[in-house]
């Protein structure tokens, strides 16, 4: 496993409430994202401790936001995107919190059926909650995060089992390399591949996905 998460994103089309068109406005809890647009244009919209922020999105553009970042992708016109996510599989295990308002993300139950609803009643329900959190200011974000590391405290064990199956295994196999090279042991360099990535489509949370595994072993079992 390479401890980094990498798919292609067509961002969700449909007008929300604000008339805005575009995904479901969440945080990670534990992973940085970076975005880099392909194609079309839009902006991510973005609550940190500091305040909101609009970001403008065009081809070319790269933008980097750590845990704790709420964003919002809008869709300004085909909009396209190849994100890179830190910690591979965590934001697939429950990593990300979606901005529900705070009467769902305060019952654990109502929160995961809401989450496994239909992408677009998802998003909606998403936008709703992200449009109150912005007018809340600090005291409002502050009961959002309180409320999203409650979300995901019982799943931190599976958590810490991925990371250290997946990035932290990643980081250990560079060490490795490292002393073996000072060893002038070459022969992970004899061992090099190229290998094909298959892609999975799925309906993610910001539009239409196509997934990479990133959990494919390499020649000396990273």
């Amino acid at each position: 496993m390479f401890g980094t998460g990498v798919s292609d994103l067509t961002v969700y089309d449909w007008p929300a409430a604000d008339g805005l068109r575009g995904g479901s406005p969440h945080l990670h809890t534990l992973c940085a994202e970076a975005y880099a647009v392909v194609a079309g244009s839009g902006s991510v919209q973005t609550l940190t401790w500091d305040g909101y922020q609009e970001t403008a999105l065009a081809p070319g553009s790269v933008v980097w936001f750590t845990p704790g970042t709420v964003h919002r992708l809008v869709n300004g016109g085909d909009l396209r995107i190849v994100v890179l996510m830190q910690n591979s599989g965590l934001p697939e295990a429950g990593d990300a919190v979606l901005t529900f308002p705070p009467d769902v993300l305060a019952d654990p139950a109502g929160y995961a059926g809401a989450a496994r609803s239909a992408p677009r009643e998802r998003r909606d329900l998403a936008v709703e909650g992200f449009l109150r959190l912005r007018a809340a200011g600090r005291p409002g974000f502050a009961a959002f995060l309180e409320a999203a590391a409650h979300l995901v405290g019982p799943h931190l064990d599976a958590f810490e089992s991925r990371w250290r199956q997946g990035p932290l295994r990643a980081a250990e196999t560079t060490g490795a390399r490292l002393a073996a090279l000072r060893a002038g042991d070459l022969a992970h360099l004899r061992e090099a591949a190229v290998t094909p990535m298959p892609s999975v489509p799925r309906d993610g949370m910001c539009g239409h996905l196509l997934t990479y595994p990133a959990d494919l072993p390499d020649r000396d079992g990273a």
